[in-house]
């Protein structure tokens, strides 16, 4: 295992601990949230852990099966305890670029269903300042030229994300925009201006909604809270 994938791992099993029994749990998506469920689908195969969990993408649906962990969805439980998530990107106050892996929407409902949400990282995904990453914006594809066109006078370079030569679709059915916007010193002032916008969905800007950030090298983990 390459020394990148061992600080996937090392993060992903530090986050469980926080998981308890009888909890309703958020799983994210991405590389590092693979780990994450691996470790927790042990948890519940050798100690009998009770929980349930909703996850925030259809592959992640499919890990949580592979690995024996319980799923229930939003007609059941309206809030959980807990979501664990990775991140793009994560500032100095703990604000998030997400959405690389094209599941923001459904990562930012389960993160804000959440009491308490975790974010796993590497130490290369820690930044003083957003941007560096293009920001995700997650829109409609009717019309996703006109957005596009609004998002460029904001100051946004957004392209259109494609995945082997054709138009990447979520699992909502929508297009994603990755724009460039250099440095993203206020991102509470960005996220309004692109919401507000018709036709865009969500942002991958997730903003004061972190509680704990695990970050990891291939040798060790550190906590970051406010």
């Amino acid at each position: 295992m390459n020394s990148l994938n061992q600080s996937k791992q090392l993060v992903g099993q530090e986050a469980i601990k926080y998981i308890k029994n009888g909890m309703k749990v958020g799983l994210g998506s991405g590389s590092t949230v693979y780990y994450m469920v691996k470790a927790l689908g042990e948890r519940v195969r050798t100690e009998g852990l009770d929980i349930v969990a909703i996850s925030t993408s259809e592959v992640t649906d499919e890990w949580a099966k592979e690995f024996g962990i319980p799923l229930t969805n939003f007609a059941t439980v309206q809030e959980l305890d807990i979501a664990i998530d990775g991140a793009d990107e994560v500032d100095d106050n703990l604000q998030l670029i997400k959405g690389g892996g094209g599941a923001l929407f459904r990562e930012k409902v389960v993160a804000a269903a959440a009491k308490e949400f975790i974010v796993i990282v590497d130490e290369s995904k820690i930044v003083s300042t957003l941007g560096k990453f293009p920001l995700p914006v997650e829109i409609v594809p009717f019309g996703w030229e006109v957005v596009a066109h609004k998002i460029e006078k904001l100051g946004g370079a957004p392209k259109l994300r494609k995945k082997d030569g054709e138009v990447f679709v979520t699992d909502n059915g929508n297009y994603i925009l990755d724009c460039a916007f250099e440095e993203i010193h206020d991102p509470i002032a960005i996220h309004e201006q692109l919401i507000a916008l018709v036709g865009v969905v969500e942002t991958g800007l997730f903003v004061d909604m972190t509680t704990k950030v695990i970050v990891a090298d291939n040798r060790s983990t550190k906590l970051i809270t406010k």
